[in-house]
């Protein structure tokens, strides 16, 4: 069970991370304006970021990989949820695959890493 809380907090943090790092990224696109190109490959990598961030805040002991996983899934859907309700429409398409796919990754990578910086 505390394996599972510390996802669910994990991912929690890296949601509050990615939506202050997108209202950043807005800010500064008003300003400096960018490709929408960019701006997709910066938002995704800024939402990495933040799940990696999520993962070694909240991560103690062994595990990492499943609680890596577990975070991936909630911190993607819950960012789906949050940026759909930003944006004002909720729509299911393959880019959600991408999402989860990345979400995943870089989940389990971070959780990994996390938990065997710690025992250092």
């Amino acid at each position: 069970m505390e394996n599972v809380l510390e996802s669910i907090k994990a991912a929690i943090a890296g949601v509050l991370i990615s939506v202050l790092f997108a209202f950043l990224l807005a800010l500064i696109a008003k300003f400096a304006p960018m490709g929408q190109t960019a701006q997709l490959v910066v938002a995704q990598t800024l939402k990495g970021l933040s799940l990696a961030v999520g993962c070694f805040l909240f991560f103690r002991t062994e595990g990492g990989w499943k609680k890596g996983l577990l975070a991936g899934v909630i911190f993607t859907m819950l960012t789906h949820l949050s940026f759909s309700a930003i944006g004002g429409s909720f729509v299911w398409s393959w880019k959600i695959l991408i999402d989860l796919a990345l979400g995943l990754g870089v989940g389990v990578l971070s959780g990994i890493a996390a938990v065997n910086l710690k025992k250092a």
